[in-house]
């Protein structure tokens, strides 16, 4: 409990002078814990010119998690899709052609949608079929992905874990690309 805490008891033990508080210092100093100061960040210029780097703001589009790397193979993506089962998430598919697919702009509702809004008409893409109620197994997904690629060949793809129980989105990855994509830079001409 707080009361027999050492902290406790020297504060509590002596009187509230000034000698005293010299005293309580002395004391708290002495129970406090040695902390070894690491310096965390280098001011002193870098050797490495890579490390310093400026993001490519132009022709660079990404999506959300993992769309900057370059495409996930199937074992890849079927360890993410693990993941959101082994947390009790719904898979789900959606797709989506370039055109909207960015939320770039606001749509074309003429609806008010400030940054104050939240509101993007191309936020939400077309759902692949319905949501993926008791998948079990991440190979259920591959063949939906594949099936809906197959199908809009020239669409972006993306598989979305839904929690059932907050009734929100958790995890959304991009799963793959059309084949004319040009939105995004190769890896080596991200930065400059």
């Amino acid at each position: 409990t707080l009361l027999h805490h050492p902290l406790t008891q020297i504060l509590t033990r002596t009187p509230h002078t000034h000698l005293s508080n010299s005293i309580n210092m002395a004391a708290l100093s002495a129970i406090a814990p040695v902390v070894t100061r690491v310096t965390a960040v280098s001011t002193v210029k870098t050797t490495n010119a890579k490390s310093m780097m400026v993001w490519q703001p132009h022709g660079n589009k990404f999506f959300e998690t993992f769309s900057f790397l370059p495409p996930l193979s199937d074992g890849e993506i079927a360890k993410q899709v693990q993941y959101m089962l082994n947390n009790g998430w719904t898979p789900c598919i959606e797709f989506e052609d370039a055109a909207h697919a960015y939320a770039d702009g606001h749509g074309w509702s003429g609806l008010d949608s400030s940054i104050t809004a939240g509101y993007y008409d191309n936020r939400y893409w077309v759902m692949w079929k319905l949501p993926m109620y008791g998948c079990v197994n991440p190979e259920e997904v591959l063949q939906e992905v594949r099936a809906c690629t197959k199908a809009f060949p020239y669409c972006y793809v993306r598989v979305c874990g839904f929690d059932n129980i907050k009734q929100v989105q958790c995890s959304s990855f991009l799963a793959s690309r059309p084949p004319n994509d040009g939105t995004f830079a190769a890896l080596n001409e991200r930065q400059v």
